[in-house]
């Protein structure tokens, strides 16, 4: 099933498919290229917007949830990155320790857990999960609604290493976004993979950073196509020492809302297009489409009340939000039986696996879908997950939409490994 777009097949969007189909054999070599330079992150997934005149990703997630909601055919190619992802880090791996979230009793995220068990379990390791949670001190099976069940384990943390008890495995692998930052049972571990690494936690990340290196990545990728970068990236400024709750620091945020727009609307005035420009101003280090609003003038800054402040005050964890992104908006011009959505892209390595469109039926085209009432409907990668179809008519094929889709979270992983490598206690500096 996919869903159809409203915008006309005439327009822009059409015509960046059309350059990339074009342009296959050379981007695949880019992205070759780009990888015998940069360790891709072990997994990812990318929030895209399709505005139907630009093409943007406007969020990249390093400890992807929603494994869940890739369907069956996904799960060999899944399997098959995740063999080659775990060959490249340590041949010789035997235990893979899963780390998920704490306090979680939401079911759909431990779904995605179990999801996540079975691929590494097919992929030829012996997946326990084990929490960092204080709270959990001893084995705990948990029914899941689709019949799966989840077994959680007490980690066990020795002098040098990380496991559970009888347990002791090389590679660990976090799916805990680390918000509330880095709890000391994961720092200074011997000979243990720890995958993602913990500076990419949100207690040390941030969007910001990230856009900074995808902005350097689709000028240099909007050279090889001879295309505007703008066409698939969206501007971006940010603010610091903002507080919500106080009202402080909102002179910066109005004044950088405000240039941002003027530079949206230069842009909307060159390309023809009749929109009304947005942006979206989110915490820098938010998660869980937490600590997000949507403006369109800067004046509406000044008269935010309590319960929007509030809003924007915390995110996940309770972290105070200080630093915010201001970002482009994009609109999505996807539709899917009248509801608002956006293509979500999976990763694991280097590779697509997979994805599914995120669809809310209760936000307009200028909103945030990531919010409460959002449903996931899977992109229809059955015919092939990302090998396009030449000769189609740009817009007449699922496919070549969706090899499309493939490159732009594709260009957002070499940013992500970049944005790593730039935030490495470790590296050299020379």
């Amino acid at each position: 099933m996919v869903p159809h777009l409203i915008t006309a097949l005439t327009g822009p969007i059409n015509e960046l498919e059309q350059r990339i189909l074009d342009s296959t054999p050379a981007i695949e070599r880019w992205f070759r290229l780009e990888w015998m330079e940069h360790t891709p992150p072990f997994y990812c997934s990318v929030d895209i917007r399709n505005a139907g005149f630009k093409l943007a990703p406007v969020d990249t997630n390093l400890f992807p949830g929603g494994w869940n909601n890739l369907t069956q055919p996904m799960l060999p190619l899944a399997v098959q990155s995740a063999m080659a992802a775990i060959e490249k880090i340590c041949p010789e791996a035997k235990n893979l320790l899963l780390i998920p979230e704490n306090h979680s009793r939401n079911t759909f995220y431990l779904a995605n857990v179990a999801q996540l068990q079975r691929i590494f379990h097919m992929a030829g390791l012996n997946v326990r999960v084990g929490s960092v949670d204080p709270e959990i001190k001893e084995t705990k099976t948990i029914q899941l609604p689709n019949g799966d069940e989840l077994t959680l384990e007490p980690v066990v943390r020795s002098k040098r290493r990380l496991g559970l008890k009888n347990f002791d495995p090389c590679t660990i692998l976090l799916n805990n976004d680390l918000s509330a930052g880095a709890p000391g049972i994961l720092e200074d571990l011997h000979e243990q993979y720890l995958l993602p690494p913990l500076h990419a936690g949100w207690s040390v990340r941030r969007k910001s950073r990230h856009f900074q290196s995808y902005e350097e990545v689709s000028k240099r990728f909007g050279k090889l196509l001879g295309i505007d970068p703008w066409l698939i990236h969206p501007m971006f400024a940010k603010c610091g020492e903002v507080d919500f709750a106080e009202g402080a620091g909102m002179d910066c945020l109005q004044t950088n809302v405000d240039a941002l727009l003027t530079k949206v609307r230069r842009k909307y005035k060159e390309y023809g297009i009749n929109e009304k420009p947005f942006v979206v101003v989110k915490a820098d280090n938010g998660t869980y489409g937490m600590g997000i609003m949507t403006v369109h003038d800067a004046a509406e800054l000044t008269s935010l009340n309590r319960k929007s402040r509030n809003k924007m005050a915390v995110v996940k964890d309770g972290q105070p939000v200080h630093d915010v992104i201001i970002q482009e908006g994009v609109l999505t011009a996807e539709r899917m039986h009248d509801a608002m959505a956006e293509p979500v892209v999976y990763m694991m390595d280097r590779y697509v696996v997979g994805g599914f469109y995120r669809v809310h039926a209760d936000r307009g085209p200028d909103e945030n879908l990531n919010a409460p009432g959002s449903r996931f409907v899977p992109l229809a990668f059955a015919e092939s997950t990302h090998l396009p179809q030449h000769g189609m008519k740009p817009g007449a094929s699922a496919p070549n939409r969706f090899y499309m889709y493939g490159v732009i979270g594709r260009l957002a992983l070499v940013a992500a490994s970049y944005e790593l490598e730039a935030t490495d206690p470790e590296a050299e500096v020379y």
